[in-house]
């Protein structure tokens, strides 16, 4: 079965070519959906950019080895935050500003040998915050593998 590294744990992942096509992920003896993480971005700078918010999105897409079915954006006003969501084959990276707050949530949710971690410089080195914090989620986990 393949390896991947995935923080400091190696992942073991089913493929295509595996009995299993499902792809859930294996590792430390759980197997489970895919990885959701939430991300806050706090003193972020350029939240009501659209196209700054796309090409990160693209960006994030590419590293994290998903691929890119669809991505909407939505632009509010007065304030000029942004909605937008991009719809993966492994799932979903989802964003909500708030400009006026220099405040964006952002959830990177992805399946099989995908890897949403490397979806956090990307968004780090497109809105420059002062804090990120995160949180990780194993959906559809399944202990005793």
């Amino acid at each position: 079965m393949p390896s991947l590294e995935a923080g400091s744990s190696a992942v073991d992942v089913y493929t295509s070519s595996d009995e299993n096509q499902d792809h859930f992920i294996v590792r430390d003896g759980i197997a489970y959906a895919g990885t959701h993480l939430i991300i806050d971005l706090w003193g972020a700078s350029h939240l009501d950019d659209i196209p700054r918010m796309e090409k990160a999105f693209l960006e994030a897409v590419k590293v994290c080895g998903a691929t890119l079915l669809h991505i909407h954006m939505h632009h509010f006003t007065p304030n000029g935050g942004i909605s937008g969501v991009a719809v993966l084959a492994e799932s979903h990276i989802s964003v909500h500003t708030w400009p006026e707050r220099d405040y964006a949530a952002f959830d990177v949710f992805m399946c099989g040998d995908a890897r949403p971690e490397l979806a956090i410089p990307v968004l780090q080195r497109a809105f420059h915050p002062k804090r990120v914090e995160v949180s990780e989620n194993l959906r559809g986990r399944m202990e005793d593998v």
